[in-house]
């Protein structure tokens, strides 16, 4: 009979304990709160960097504060900003040239967001939440100092999520005058909730079609209709920094995009109107796109758009769409249309059309695409890149038209990882517009370098009229390199970072020779971690998919054990099986490890399958009807390639995942034998709950009932009777995971006579952020782990 030490049964009866938060042990505890490398961002001149310290596990206290969950968003009433999950309190400024850093001094307590360089990289602005105010503040660069702007009270309550970059200000072309979305000044208190209804919520549909993700945070009633409208509606005004002066701009409106021209003379916007949805966020309400003046007066309307709830399952809003500036251009708009109603099953010669608009004269085609626009870039020779995609061959093409000469530069399976041509390097133009940076003919591209031993980052050189590339850098085979920014026009001189599994990320700029200058020294936070090792493995599913997972082996591994181990994955769904077997990731990134990871098991004497492969490989119209028997047969293949190399136990193996890896997780635990305990975070479970869709089903419940009931584990909680860990945060904010799946799922293996556990995490969202939850969540892994795994007979 097998004996558990001490610690083991220790640790194992902790597992019982509630209503407090719990730690896991020392040496992880060290690690998890060992101080984190800042993140770094490049000035627009390329001449200095920015240094970052983010805290991305807040204190509970700060994760608990009041928020407005309103229409997708998550509101601070007190800021009338974001609901921070992180925020920065440490900023520094580092010549690239030279040593010397600048630590700027900051506001007490600071939570800063949205830092952003003026083009000329001389200012940068940010903001910072203070108690009761969203302030405004701006670095001078050269002195090394930041000041607040007085009697500024930004509204940072909406942001369009696209780009990622978005932030309620930005610089006009001038570089000195920021473009804000103020508090109104004279808005008076918010609207207080009734007592007692006003009478019920309704919905009515009118007998057309409009299938609608589970989509988290609507608005429910009349009063969070108030309130969204009482926290999104900003005023737009213009904020000089040399002077102070602002100066306000046409009347308050909810305005979910402000964008300025390229002269300065116009801005794009697009405001919200009513009537608002409560099954659709704020980005899909009824909105208008206009041009306005300086003083806010409406020049040109592109369009007036109604709620966007008729949209097909993968496919997009009539009407215009992805509507911007041309940056090239003083002040000329370009947007995409739909050519087949938004339907991606309707066969038409052209799916999409690029519309382009110039003051005072009648809106002009430019383009059609054969299948969906995806993106449209501008060149500063003038060039335009159009990219479509066709969801049927998951085939990406990118063409170059100048005047009406057009070529195709680019066109692959958007999954093929190792032919990815890479992304275009680009500038930021004197006014702060940014285009594909080239050289007459000539472009500049980074990428990844996908391989089957790993990334290797590169920097091309492409002519772009006969399609020769030269390679002027790629990275060492030994170290992880990636390019950062170019800093002479013929790249000969560039900015990389560069790390390996023992040398933290740093700084270098890299000249065409090959010498490396440091321009930064980050030192290496936890060298507790250095005798990690990790290796990349390769092998096959019987069905001759390849596969691969990363290896990990604890500091103190000793060749020849078999050790305990963990699978950690989340299933990806390909059309084909040469790009589901390509490898992704690299074994010489820095080793670390933060927040919720499951290579903590690391230090408690387990071997880690990091990243392990599970596709899903069919028809993109029916590849889930193998769902099941793929991603069994790979877990399988991983196991018994582990233990094949003798560093596992495939008689104590743990699976575990997060999302979509957790659906996996507890599918696993239903239809195999082959772990001996699972850990299930932020999951969806029974997809009748997800009925129009889930990742890259296509299908509706109706129209694949058999595929949506057999996918769901929670159809065969009879079956688990491996023991199962749930975790969900209690204000899970993705779409489909709502707590209520971990919930019912819980309560279903728990009737069914299986072993299960549910933690929810108070305030959490889908990732976990305060340091009390992480604390907890990788206490109840490894003590869930070290019980049914490591401790199984």
């Amino acid at each position: 009979m097998h004996r558990f030490p001490l610690a083991a049964l220790l640790l194992s009866s902790l597992i019982f304990a509630e209503g407090t938060y719990q730690r896991p042990p020392k040496e992880i505890l060290d690690v998890l709160n060992a101080p984190r490398t800042g993140n770094v961002s490049v000035s627009p001149t390329h001449t200095h960097l920015l240094i970052e310290t983010v805290v991305s596990n807040p204190t509970i206290a700060d994760i608990a504060k009041p928020m407005l969950r309103l229409a997708g968003f998550r509101i601070d009433p007190a800021t009338n900003g974001r609901h921070l999950t992180s925020y920065i309190t440490g900023l520094s400024i580092k010549p690239i040239s030279a040593a010397a850093e600048t630590r700027i001094a900051l506001p007490t307590n600071a939570k800063i967001s949205s830092p952003r360089w003026s083009a000329d990289g001389k200012h940068i602005a940010f903001t910072n939440a203070a108690a009761n105010v969203t302030e405004l503040w701006v670095i001078d660069v050269a002195e090394g100092k930041a000041r607040k702007l007085t009697g500024v009270a930004v509204n940072a309550a909406i942001e369009n999520p696209l780009p990622l970059t978005a932030a309620p200000f930005d610089w006009m072309p001038d570089q000195h005058t920021l473009l804000i979305k103020l508090v109104p000044t004279e808005r008076g208190p918010a609207p207080t909730e009734p007592s007692q209804p006003p009478g019920p919520a309704v919905q009515e549909s009118s007998g057309k079609a409009a299938p609608v993700r589970t989509n988290p945070d609507m608005l429910r009633n009349p009063y969070d209709e108030q309130l969204f409208s009482y926290y999104a509606t900003s005023q737009l005004a213009y904020v000089d920094t040399n002077s102070g002066k602002t100066t306000l701009i046409g009347k308050p409106s909810i305005f979910l995009n402000v964008d300025p021209s390229p002269d300065g003379n116009y801005l794009l916007v697009t405001r919200l109107s009513k009537p608002f949805s409560y099954l659709y966020p704020a980005t899909s309400f009824p909105r208008s796109i206009e041009i306005l003046d300086t003083k806010g007066t409406a020049v040109y309307t592109v369009a007036n758009l109604p709620l966007a709830d008729r949209v097909p399952i993968e496919g997009v809003s009539t009407g215009s769409r992805d509507t911007r500036w041309i940056p090239t251009e003083q002040a000329v708009i370009v947007w995409t249309e739909a050519l087949d109603g938004g339907n991606p099953k309707e066969k038409v010669p052209n799916r999409d059309k690029l519309m382009t608009y110039r003051l005072n004269k009648s809106p002009m085609e430019i383009a059609k695409t054969e299948h969906r626009l995806q993106s449209v870039a501008f060149a500063s020779n003038g060039a335009l890149w159009i990219t479509d995609y066709d969801r049927t061959r998951k085939w990406i093409r990118t063409v170059e038209r100048k005047g009406t000469d057009s070529h195709e530069l680019f066109a692959r399976n958007q999954q093929d990882h190792y032919k990815d041509p890479g992304l275009p390097v680009t500038q930021t133009t004197t006014n702060g517009q940014r285009v594909i940076e080239t050289n007459g003919d000539f472009v500049f591209l980074h990428g990844q370098g996908g391989s089957s031993t790993g990334d290797r980052p590169f920097l091309d050189r492409m002519n772009t009229t006969t399609l020769k590339k030269e390679r002027l850098f790629q990275s060492a085979e030994d170290k992880f390199e990636n390019f950062v920014a170019l800093l002479s026009n013929d790249g000969s001189k560039i900015l990389i970072s560069r790390e390996s599994p023992t040398e933290p990320r740093n700084y270098f700029i890299r000249e065409s020779s090959g010498k490396l200058t440091a321009v930064t020294d980050f030192p290496d936070p936890t060298p507790q971690l250095r005798n990690i090792k990790s290796q990349l493995v390769t092998y096959k599913r019987p069905d001759g998919v390849p596969l691969s997972f990363t290896l990990y082996l604890p500091p103190d591994y000793k060749p020849g054990t078999r050790l305990p181990a963990v699978v950690w994955a989340y299933p990806v769904e390909f059309n084909d099986a040469n790009t589901a077997g390509q490898v992704t990731g690299s074994t010489n990134h820095f080793t670390s490890i933060t927040g919720m990871s499951h290579l903590f098991f690391l230090l408690r004497g387990y071997a880690v399958l990091d990243n392990t492969a599970m596709p899903v490989v069919g028809d993109p119209e029916t590849v889930n009807n193998t769902y099941i028997e793929q991603v069994v047969a790979s877990a399988k293949a991983a196991i018994d390639k582990a233990a094949e190399m003798g560093v596992i136990d495939p008689n104590r193996v743990g699976v575990g995942g997060h999302s979509y890896g957790a659906f996996m997780t507890a599918n696993l635990l239903a239809h195999s034998n082959l772990f001996k305990a699972g850990i299930a975070r932020s999951g969806a479970y029974n997809r009748t709950l997800t009925p129009f869709g889930f990742q890259s089903e296509r299908r509706t419940l109706w129209e694949a009932r058999d595929i949506y009931m057999g996918m769901s584990p929670f159809m065969a909680a009879d079956k688990i009777k491996t023991p199962i860990l749930f975790t969900h945060g209690e204000a899970d904010n993705n779409q489909g995971t709502f707590p209520i799946q971990s919930e019912r799922m819980y309560q279903a293996v728990r009737g069914n006579g299986g072993t299960a556990r549910l933690v929810m995490l108070p305030h959490e969202s889908h990732a976990y952020s305060a340091r009390e939850s992480i604390e907890h969540v990788l206490f109840e892994m490894i003590s869930w782990f070290d019980k049914y795994v490591k401790g199984a007979e």
